[in-house]
């Protein structure tokens, strides 16, 4: 387990480098940043001049890169547009998008597996044929949509929760948007599940437990259900990453002060720090998720052994 897991470090790397530099190249090419500082009118040639070189705009882009990749590896991030060095919106915005994934994630693991196993054990009748449709049209809606009508039923026509959340983003205001954020995702667990459950329920280890005369709630836990889970773990790990960095959408509709919220106001402003720094994080997220992910296989299935 040990060398495999140094194995997937040293994988890391080059993954890192290279989503790192494919976001910083994109970013660069999107427009010239200095444009957007001076308002609409555009910037004079002395202004722009000493613009680019306090920001390292004026040197060569992998010259850029190799720069801010050297700051990053010593805790700087840079600093935003508006003067304001990265780490410390990073520190206002990470833990308000970490809460509403936290709660996002609770809810595909408690509702989307626990509809999936239900589903998956009553194929074909009418809870299965029920919850499927309900899944389908969760998943034909946009999630701006569903965000809008949730905040402007529950929040402006019938007051049960507050229309705008708090700047400290409290778990109690997040449960709302969470569920939001969670409603495409938590869909696909259900759905997955279901039919993990529906192929396994016909696995001879399932038949072979149930011959020897095991409860059935010991089957469905300690047999049928772990086998079940690890597509189902696969997608949720992945999701986490998905989760933080796609949560623009539920943090405009709410005012979250999140990451989301974050990555938007750099994209409109061209702000290349900003966004690059707020991505790099994304992409350590995501490539521990992952390793995390491929070490519970092994939780799971104790069939599977890393060398």
């Amino acid at each position: 387990m040990g060398r495999y897991v140094i194995r997937r470090l040293l994988q890391m790397i080059p993954v890192f480098f290279g989503a790192t530099l494919l976001i910083f190249l994109m970013v660069n090419v999107m427009g010239d940043p200095i444009a957007g500082l001076c308002g609409d009118r555009a910037c004079d040639p002395a202004t722009a001049a000493q613009l680019r070189k306090e920001f390292g705009l004026d040197k060569p882009v992998w010259q850029q890169y190799l720069t801010y990749m050297g700051n990053v590896f010593t805790g700087d991030f840079g600093t935003a547009f508006n003067g304001q060095p990265v780490t410390e919106l990073m520190a206002q915005s990470f833990p308000v998008t970490l809460r509403l994934t936290i709660v996002a994630i609770l809810f595909e693991i408690v509702i989307g597996i626990s509809l999936g196993v239900v589903t998956g054990l009553k194929r074909g009748r009418p809870v299965d044929t029920t919850v499927l449709l309900l899944t389908l049209v969760v998943l034909s809606v946009p999630t701006f949509v569903t965000g809008l009508l949730v905040q402007l039923l529950l929040g402006v026509k019938w007051g049960w929760i507050k229309p705008a959340v708090s700047p400290e983003a409290p778990f109690s205001e997040l449960i709302v948007p969470g569920l939001v954020l969670a409603s495409v995702s938590l869909a696909y667990v259900t759905r997955l599940t279901r039919t993990s459950i529906a192929e396994n329920k016909r696995a001879d280890y399932v038949r072979t437990a149930i011959a020897k005369g095991l409860p059935r709630r010991r089957v469905i836990s300690r047999h049928l259900l772990r086998n079940s889970l690890i597509p189902v773990v696969t997608f949720i790990g992945a999701d986490i990453g998905a989760l933080m960095g796609g949560a623009i959408v539920t943090e405009r509709i709410f005012n979250i002060h999140g990451v989301g919220l974050q990555l938007y106001n750099g994209i409109v402003r061209q702000s290349t720090q900003t966004v690059v720094g707020f991505v790099t994080i994304l992409v350590l997220i995501f490539l521990l998720a992952n390793l995390l992910v491929d070490l519970l296989y092994a939780v799971l299935d104790p069939r599977i052994r890393y060398a």
